[in-house]
């Protein structure tokens, strides 16, 4: 019982550290930057939508939000709310 707590106790704190989205990588996202270049800062988003070769994604946590948009693969708005 011990061992199982201890392990849930440390699977907290490791995902607990592996936030991505932040106010510093936020500032890392320029226009122009592809998909993959964006996961790389931020990490897979939660979810992403296409119309017309428009892709809208979301990278959230508790209380933060960063969307962006990508047409042709490129970012051209990148928008942020509740950022540390």
């Amino acid at each position: 019982m011990k061992k199982r707590y201890l392990i849930i106790t440390v699977l907290i704190l490791l995902l607990s550290g592996c936030n991505k989205v932040t106010k510093e990588n936020y500032d890392k996202i320029e226009s122009g930057m592809s998909y993959n270049e964006v996961v790389e800062v931020l990490g897979k988003p939660k979810g992403c939508s296409e119309t017309l070769g428009i892709s809208n994604c979301e990278w959230k946590n508790d209380d933060a939000m960063i969307a962006i948009t990508f047409i042709s693969n490129q970012v051209t708005i990148a928008v942020a709310h509740g950022l540390k």
